[in-house]
């Protein structure tokens, strides 16, 4: 699948963390655990893993790093893309706040381990702002804010005379909340590739796995140039799940972005907040720590759209319209253009944990609009259960539900 396409800003702005060639595996491979996919939850994944002394191989088929984490915008949020109050409706209270609760636990998460690499990877914490798109979109907000509030979280109903005291937005409403942040997806990802690598994983790139037999023994993945015999398998090939899954549990679909030139002063955009709105699909923006202005959204309905320059150059004005009416001061001018394969799913929630019906087989799909922050749970949750440690966020992402 082509993931993604154009130029994402990481292309300019990771002189420091250029993709590292790893070589394709050959001959009889043996480990405990073969980690497939070396994006952001492959290497999450694996660097747990091996921290807990298990002996993993990690394989992708391109160079790691450089698929679908290569076009991620980097933000990482508690909230997913369904708001709180429908997603009790959907799952229940009890695992939807589960969800929201452990999105935030997942970022201090992240924070720690970035501590542990000794690499920042550009992280910074950020405050939201959730506004809405239309002005009947205020109910919604309400009913959102009350739902938040009750479940303990960090936030602020502002109507529209006390969002415009702070910022140059004009929506009927909007929700700020605490705990969110960003960072730099590929960085982050090649920093954990080479921690894990430090203590022992082993790395191949231009590897794709083309047939698996799986057995109460253990696993048998098949290259075209080697055999990894493993007790347990994990998939983390995100929108390429293929014939590793009985059936593709979310829809596939296209999103678009852009980044500015570096710039100073960025006037009603106050503390360089995470933005996004109410409409689906939604429009949000963020600020890289250099002062790039990164926007994106505009999904379109098919995974393979991204494909044409001309449907991006179109996405890419529509999104410059969105933030020139929302910020009118704040110029912006598309340094990089760039377009990726996304998934949506039933309820927002990520698909984590045992494959039914495949003992030794595991998932880490991270999808969504915040994959990064269900990758840290990924890591935790999967590496629990193969090491037998119990983790109560098994029934909220799991296949089964």
């Amino acid at each position: 699948m082509n993931l993604h396409t154009g130029r994402p800003v990481w292309a300019v702005t990771d002189e420091r963390a250029k993709p590292r060639e790893y070589a394709a595996a050959h001959g009889e491979l043996h480990c405990e655990v073969v980690v497939v996919g070396g994006g952001i939850s492959g290497a999450l994944v694996g660097y747990t893993l091996t921290k807990r002394g298990v002996d993993v191989i990690v394989v992708d088929r391109r160079t790691p790093g450089v698929g679908s984490t290569f076009a991620s915008t980097g933000l990482l949020q508690y909230e997913v893309d369904t708001p709180l109050s429908d997603l009790i409706g959907i799952v229940g209270r009890e695992h939807a706040v589960h969800a929201y609760l452990r999105g935030l636990t997942a970022i201090d998460d992240i924070e720690t381990l970035l501590d542990e690499l000794d690499d920042r990877s550009e992280f910074l914490r950020r405050e939201s702002l959730y506004f809405a798109s239309s002005w009947w979109h205020r109910a919604r907000l309400k009913r959102e804010f009350a739902c938040r509030q009750e479940a303990g979280f960090d936030v602020r109903l502002l109507s529209r005379a006390e969002l415009a005291d702070e910022t140059s937005l004009s929506a009927a409403a909007a929700l700020h909340s605490k705990g969110d942040a960003q960072i730099d997806p590929f960085r982050f990802t090649q920093s954990l590739l080479r921690g894990a690598e430090r203590h022992g994983m082993r790395i191949f790139g231009e590897t794709n796995v083309e047939t698996f037999d799986e057995s109460e023994a253990g696993i048998v993945a098949t290259t075209d140039g080697a055999t990894i015999s493993a007790k347990q398998i994990v998939w983390a090939t995100g929108y390429e799940v293929g014939e590793s899954l009985p059936k593709m549990p979310g829809r596939l679909r296209s999103t678009y972005a852009a980044a500015s030139a570096p710039a100073t002063n960025f006037p009603g955009w106050p503390d360089g907040w995470l933005l996004w709105e109410t409409a689906r699909p939604y429009f949000y923006a963020r600020q890289t720590s250099d002062g790039r202005i990164v926007i994106g959204g505009e999904d379109t309905s098919f995974s393979q759209d991204h494909v044409s320059p001309t449907r991006i150059a179109r996405k890419t004005e529509r999104l410059h319209k969105r933030f020139a009416k929302l910020f009118p001061k704040i110029p912006f001018e598309a340094a990089c253009t760039w377009a990726g394969t996304f998934a949506e799913t039933k309820d927002g929630l990520a698909y984590i944990g045992r494959i039914p019906q495949r003992p030794n087989s595991f998932a880490a799909l991270g999808y969504g609009g915040n994959g990064i922050t269900f990758s840290m749970i990924a890591a935790k949750l999967i590496a629990d259960l193969i090491t037998g440690r119990p983790n109560d966020d098994e029934a909220v992402f799991a296949f089964e539900r």
